[in-house]
């Protein structure tokens, strides 16, 4: 029966030890959680004071906030203080009997346990050992050390079971105790923790909440006020038309403005990244002064990629993609090829670099100066008609003056044509005179070079030799187109406008700069760097040649051409001139008189005497030489056309 009972005592006392461990576990979870309260607080405080440090970019009503944020930390310090109060009550109040409970009252009676434990092993061994005396030779002594032994077990059993039975007893009341005290501390460290905070804060905190709760409450409103407003504008703007998410959706007529001087937006950069293999990135370009910049997402400033002065820029076919244009460095370097989003931005990207290329930038009024650069590329696209109107009132531009009587006569003019009388409709344009593949080839062997027409160095320099009149301007070239008619310098006007129209519908801007040298013999293009003629006409085949009487620097020509199987074709050729077009027109005229005057050698001779020659005696001067030195400009003078 004892034996029974003790068990279900032990029973009990493992249960309350697993219970007890688990109980300090959740009681040590909230004084630790209360610990973490008092650093958090700390931290809060400190928080709430670093707000004014932040330098935030957008600082609407901070001060408000900093200001109240500063009584907060205050009231953060004052809590912190009573949570550091009740960290140390709950410390000494819950944890600590529970402590003690588990190390005093368990702990006895787990020691208990086993001393009896002992004390019944021994008892066991005595008793084996008394058990097995011999019954025939009884040993007196033996016997009674014997006995003995077992007697001081036996006593040693009762006792540490009656020590271990007490403390079983009393256990069950000190349970009891050790359960409600632990909780005693706990609620009395919160009621004062609380009544503390009731004290501190009740009387002078409620006008300050009030006050904040009306600041809230008034940051609400307005945060309302501009929700409702924002989601009116986002309905407004998801209710316009589809068009607008679509690119390039204005394809047939976009609104294009020509006369940008800065420009910004996402564009497609190709990029090498072999021989033949190429690769695209979309990147964000704009435009700062004079150059081309580029910032790729994620950096915080752009980089500098292209140098736009006097730089040129034109639409390119590039891999099968749309609204490519590529820019040119001054010396006629490749440089970088774009891709454009839409037309729109295509156009106004070409015409913004053209225009910051000629420096418009740095002028007073830079708007102004893109407004009449464009101006000028629009009147191309004036109809013939105007033309015509425009030289009824003017002398026409092709004149040969008579140095005997210093009179103008002017050649016979035919009634105007229509335009397609002039030009084929559809006539295709040149904009470039490409010089002779074996030309370069000459260049690059260092021998003497040829001339594309078969025509030798030196034949050349005899021909200069020989010529009466030797006169050079610096021209651009601008296009030149085959033509039906050169009955009238209509023809003329009319090639004008179709090359300059060309040009600015398809932003071509960059013009192959010449030497135009012109003596009595022919009409000769000289590359200004390396000399070679890139292409020449005998002055007899030139029927036709005038200037344009508004814009006086571009001049024309009509050449008639040989075709291979003996036919002949007429073109004409555009270019501007750093001098008037009107000298161009009287150095060729001139031309062509002493070819008349050839052939009559006393109206040559007659010629000869009325004319100024150089000292020594071989060319004709047409102006003087400060004059003439005036004429030529810098390579990089702004273009009219």
């Amino acid at each position: 029966k004892t034996r029974s009972l003790l068990s279900v005592f032990e029973e009990d006392a493992g249960t309350l030890t697993e219970y007890t461990n688990q109980l300090l576990q959740a009681m040590q979870r909230v004084y630790g959680a209360q610990n973490e309260m008092c650093l958090a607080t700390q931290q809060l405080s400190k928080q709430l004071l670093a707000y004014e440090k932040q330098h935030f970019a957008l600082g609407k009503g901070d001060e408000e906030v900093i200001s109240t944020l500063h009584y907060f930390s205050k009231v953060v310090d004052e809590l912190n203080i009573l949570h550091s109060e009740l960290a140390k009550q709950l410390a000494d109040t819950m944890v600590l009997p529970i402590i003690q409970f588990r190390e005093k009252d368990l702990t006895e009676v787990s020691t208990l346990k086993d001393l009896f434990g002992l004390a019944s092993n021994e008892h066991d061994v005595s008793m084996a050992k008394y058990s097995r005396l011999p019954k025939r030779k009884e040993n007196e002594k033996l016997k009674a050390e014997v006995a003995k032994e077992v007697a001081n077990a036996r006593r040693k059993q009762h006792l540490s079971s009656l020590q271990y039975y007490c403390a079983l007893n009393a256990l069950q009341y000190r349970k009891r105790v050790a359960m409600m005290e632990p909780m005693l501390g706990y609620t009395r460290g919160q009621i004062n923790f609380f009544k503390k905070g009731a004290e501190m804060f009740s009387k002078r905190m409620d006008s300050f909440l009030s006050s904040v709760s009306d600041m809230v409450q008034s940051i609400q409103g307005e945060l309302d006020a501009e929700a409702e407003k924002m989601r009116v504008s986002q309905q407004d703007l998801i209710a316009v038309n589809e068009s607008v998410y679509t690119p390039d959706s204005d394809v047939t007529s976009p609104a294009i403005n020509r006369n940008l001087i800065q420009k910004a937006g996402y564009l497609n950069l190709r990029n090498k990244t072999g021989l033949v293999t190429t690769t695209w990135e979309r990147l964000y370009f704009f435009t700062q002064g004079g150059n081309l910049m580029c910032q790729p997402r994620g950096a915080v400033a752009g980089g500098l990629i292209q140098d736009l002065d006097n730089c040129s820029v034109m639409a390119v076919d590039c891999e099968d993609r749309r609204y490519c244009f590529q820019i040119t460095t001054p010396t006629g370097k490749a440089g970088i090829t774009l891709q454009a989003e839409s037309k729109k931005e295509y156009e106004e990207w070409i015409c913004a670099i053209n225009n910051i290329s000629r420096q418009i930038y740095l002028t007073d009024n830079p708007e102004a100066a893109a407004i009449k650069l464009n101006q000028t590329a629009l009147q191309a696209v004036t109809p013939i008609t105007s033309f015509g109107k425009k030289h009824e009132v003017h002398h026409p531009s092709q004149n040969v003056k008579n140095m005997e009587n210093d009179k103008i006569i002017p050649h016979e003019s035919a009634g105007t044509q229509d335009s397609t009388q002039l030009i084929a409709p559809g006539t295709p344009i040149q904009f470039d005179i490409v010089l002779p593949a074996m030309e370069f080839l000459d260049q690059n062997r260092g021998g003497r070079r040829s001339n594309p027409f078969g025509e030798s160095e030196d034949s050349s320099k005899d021909e200069e030799e020989d010529s009466l009149l030797q006169q050079m301007f610096v021209v651009r070239f601008l296009g030149s187109m085959a033509v039906q008619s050169d009955d009238t310098s209509e023809v003329i006007y009319e090639a004008m406008r179709q090359v300059l129209a060309a040009r600015a519908i398809h932003n071509i801007f960059r013009m192959t700069e010449s030497h135009l040298m012109v003596t009595s013999k022919n009409l000769r293009l000289i590359d200004p760097q390396t000399q070679v003629t890139r292409t020449s006409f005998e002055l007899a085949t030139v029927s036709q040649f005038a200037a344009h009487q508004d814009n006086r620097r571009l001049i024309g020509f009509v050449v008639h051409l040989s075709e291979t199987l003996g036919q002949e074709s007429m073109s004409a050729y555009i270019f501007e001139s750093n001098t008037e077009g009107e000298k161009i027109c009287y150095a060729i005229s001139l031309g062509k008189e002493i070819i008349e005057a050839q052939k009559d050698p006393e109206a040559l001779a007659q010629l000869m005497k009325s004319m100024p020659l150089t000292n020594d005696g071989k060319f004709m001067l047409l102006n003087d030489q400060a004059e003439e030195d005036g004429t030529i400009h810098e390579e990089g003078e702004e273009s009219e056309a």
